[in-house]
Parts: structure tokens; C-alpha cells; sequence
């Protein structure tokens, strides 16, 4: 129940006779929201707010009588900052939608309602929004998951989910979440999801580009891997912009993340167990059936278990042009977690049969890396080779050298070829693709 009390109150800001700082002022304005929106709540009629449009003119219209019929004296700045933060909390993400709006923050991370972080730039910095309290967190989390038909509470404590922009949210709450409730959003950029513009920022060359171009339209099978936050999401969007649109591509994802730059595209995703613990789809069921669909290329958003060996053999048996992403610090390391992913599934291969089927079915490995200044960039290009005795054998293609730190301790470096011609590279000619002869020349002033 609210309580009910006069609101004696001024927003001119914190004291003049430093009698109350800026936290305090910011936890009255606070509390105002607060009990206006409560009000709010109760007194707007659903049945005035027919579209996005009319809705905001009526709660604005609304919140504009609450005030004055309160009799609280605020400030032009004030009034309308409390208006703007009442309408994301009705209409929007509350505290968030700021955030979500920004096309500069890529990372939205909540860790307790006064630890609101965001990533710019691959540098993470403490935002300058806040929750009231854990229950506003909550609030906000039933917005999300609602529509979705998901749940989150102490039996089902995590709980992943997607924002109509496509964005990703993870959801953890206490017990497993200690001190708070704690959300994680992943912002996708469309518009941003090209060659073009990763060369702008510095992530390839665009002699890397054409080279990487070349690959994707000559069907060679290409591995994407890094660590988390790396960009191998964006490089998978931006290559299958050169996938010719004659072609059938059916993406898996665990969840859907891609936004492919093309027009025929099957996405599937997998489905979580339901209370009950039944009715799971796996990654692998949905390998398995993609083979029956008819497709020119799998792509695979992140491979994480037996679908890898499914993914192998789809690779192997006329699916060329696949491509898919995984979590390593290396590409040798990423071939490495293949080969483990196809043990821990249960098959009973030698591990030699294993490392062949991987031999044969990826050509190249794309390795993005996070570097000390944040920003994201192609470290190694690797040509998967073939097998000697036991072993696996790869080449470096292109590799990322830095050459020190500038005085805004920024990274210095660039991506360069090593000198080595891939053997692909009959294959990419066979398709009457050319490439510059310089392509992989090592510079020899480096």
C-alpha cells in the first residue's frame, strides 16, 4: 500500500548551504518518480492508449495533471526529465532505455540497482543511471521475459532472452546471484555489419577484406573463433553479406543472434526444457534436420557440443561455404575444442579419424582478439593444412603484429601477411576469382 502524504518538496537542485549533496537531491527526485508512477499506474485508462503515438501523448498529458494537481514546484529541466523517465518506465525499459538507445554502447550490464555498467568502444565505464531497488530490477525483468512466455524465479533462477531489437538479455537472480538480481544485455548493430565499416575501425585491412571476401564466394568452410566479447558475432554477419543470394542458408543458434545481409535465410533456434524438464531442442536436432531442408550453407552461431561433429560431417559431404563461430583463445586452441567437443558428445571415433574429419572439412580460422585498449581485431588468419602422423597441420596466413603503444595508450599495429601463399588458394582461382599479388607479400620493413 502507498502511502499517502503531502510532498513538500523543491527540485532547485542540491542546497545552497550545503546542507543536503547531490545524492541526496537525486534520491528526492527519485522518490517523487517513484510515488507519481504509482499513481500513474492506478489512475491512467487503458482504454485511452490505443498505439505508441497516442500512448505517449496521454501519459504525458496524465503526469502533467498529477503534478500540478500535487502542487509540487519543479523546474522546467526537472519536469521534463521526470516526464521522459516516467514514459520509459510505462513504455520503455526504465532506467535502460536511455542505454538502449545509444548506438555507442555495444554492452549494457546491471550488477545491483546502484552498479549500472556499459561497454563503448570495448571500454567498460560505470553508467550514470540507477535502479530504486532490487524489486525495480525485477520489474523490469518480468517486462522483458513476459512476452516471451519465460519465467525467472528461485526454481528457475537464469533465464535468457531477446528484446524486440534483437538484442540479447541474461537474467540471473539470487540465490545463484548474490548480492542482487543482475541483467546483461548484448547490442547488435545492423546498419554497423560490414566489411566496409570493420576496416574503417581498424579490425581488418582491406586487403584482409578482399581476401576474407574471396573465401566466402568461393564456398571454402571457415572456422570464426575468440573469446566472449571479441566481435565474432559481427563477423559472421558481415562475411554472409557475400554469400550470392541464389543460395539457401539456414543459421542455428543458440539464441538467435545473427542478422544475416541477405534475403533467404531459414533461422532456427533451440528450445530450452520446459518446467517439466521435456520437450528440449538441442543444436544437434537442428543440424540434423537442416540437412534435410535442402540447404547450400550451415551456419552454426556458436558451436558448443555434439553438433560439432554433425557440423564436420555436413562440411565434408557437399555443404561447402559453411560457417561457424566458437570460443578459443588460439585457432590451434579452437581446432582443440572441436576435437573435445566431439569426444565429450559420446562418439566412438579414434581420436586420428576425429582430427581427419577436421583436417578435411575446415579450410581457414578467423581469430578476432579483444586487445588492451578495447578495441576488437583480426589477430590470425590460418590456413588448416592437413594431417602429419597424429597431428593437425596449420599456417599462419596473416597475423596481427603491434608495434608498441602511442601516448593515449592506444595500440599500435597491423594486420600483415606472413609471406605464405594457402593452398586454398587454387580453389578460390578455380572460381575465377583474382586477387592482388601483393595480397601476401610480406613487408619486409615491418
Amino acid at each position: 500500500m502507498i502511502e499517502e502524504r503531502p510532498l513538500a518538496w523543491t527540485f532547485d537542485g542540491p542546497r545552497m548551504d550545503g546542507s543536503e549533496g547531490e545524492s541526496e537531491a537525486e534520491g528526492r527526485y527519485q522518490e517523487l518518480k517513484f510515488h507519481l508512477l504509482q499513481k500513474l499506474l492506478t489512475d491512467l485508462d487503458p482504454a485511452k492508449v490505443h498505439g505508441q503515438g497516442r500512448a505517449r501523448e496521454t501519459i504525458e498529458e496524465v503526469a502533467n495533471q498529477m503534478i500540478i494537481s500535487e502542487g509540487i514546484p519543479l523546474p522546467r529541466a526537472v519536469r521534463t526529465r521526470i516526464i521522459n523517465d516516467l514514459l520509459d518506465e510505462i513504455l520503455g525499459y526504465g532506467p535502460l532505455e536511455p542505454l538502449l538507445n545509444d548506438a555507442t554502447i555495444s554492452e549494457i550490464m546491471v550488477n545491483a540497482p546502484d552498479e549500472v555498467y556499459i561497454e563503448r568502444d570495448g571500454v567498460i565505464v560505470e553508467a550514470e543511471t540507477a535502479f530504486r531497488d532490487d524489486a525495480h530490477i525485477m520489474s523490469l525483468v518480468e517486462k522483458i521475459i513476459a512476452p516471451l512466455n519465460k519465467r525467472v524465479d528461485e526454481s528457475s533462477p537464469m533465464v535468457d532472452a531477446r528484446l524486440p531489437a534483437g538484442y540479447r538479455v541474461n537474467v540471473i537472480i539470487p540465490p545463484l546471484s548474490v548480492k542482487s538480481p543482475a541483467i546483461t544485455i548484448r547490442k547488435f548493430f545492423n546498419e554497423r555489419v560490414n566489411l566496409d565499416y570493420l576496416v574503417t575501425i581498424g579490425t581488418l585491412t582491406p586487403q584482409v577484406a578482399g581476401f576474407l571476401k574471396a573465401c566466402v564466394e568461393s564456398r571454402l568452410n571457415l572456422l570464426i573463433c575468440g573469446g566472449s566479447g571479441t566481435g565474432k558475432t559481427t563477423m559472421l554477419n558481415a562475411l554472409s553479406a557475400f554469400i550470392p543470394e541464389a543460395e539457401r542458408v539456414v543459421t542455428i543458434e543458440d539464441p538467435a543472434e545473427l542478422q544475416l545481409k541477405r534475403r533467404h535465410v531459414v533461422s532456427l533456434e533451440t528450445r530450452p526444457p520446459n518446467v517439466e524438464g521435456k520437450n528440449q531442442v538441442t543444436q544437434r536436432e537442428l543440424v540434423i534436420n537442416a540437412l534435410r531442408m535442402r540447404p547450400d550453407r550451415i551456419i552454426v552461431g556458436e558451436v558448443r557440443g555434439g553438433e560439432a561433429f554433425d557440423m564436420l560431417q555436413a562440411m565434408n559431404t557437399g555443404h561447402d561455404g559453411s560457417i561457424c563461430t566458437v570460443h578459443a583463445n588460439t585457432p590451434r586452441d579452437a581446432l582443440a575444442r572441436i576435437e573435445s567437443m566431439v569426444l565429450m558428445a559420446g562418439f566412438d571415433l579414434p581420436v586420428r579419424a576425429i582430427r581427419e574429419q577436421i583436417a578435411s572439412a575446415i579450410h581457414g580460422v578467423v581469430h578476432l582478439s579483444r586487445l588492451r585498449d578495447g578495441k576488437r581485431r583480426i589477430s590470425h588468419i590460418s590456413e588448416v593444412v592437413g594431417m602429419e602422423e597424429q597431428h593437425i597441420t596449420m599456417q599462419d596466413i596473416f597475423l596481427f603484429e603491434q608495434q608498441g603503444v602511442d601516448e593515449d595508450r592506444q595500440v599500435v599495429g597491423e594486420l600483415v601477411p606472413t609471406g605464405i601463399r594457402p593452398r586454398f588458394m587454387d580453389k578460390i582461382e578455380q572460381g575465377g576469382l583474382r586477387l592482388d599479388p601483393t595480397t601476401f607479400r610480406k613487408n619486409t620493413g615491418w
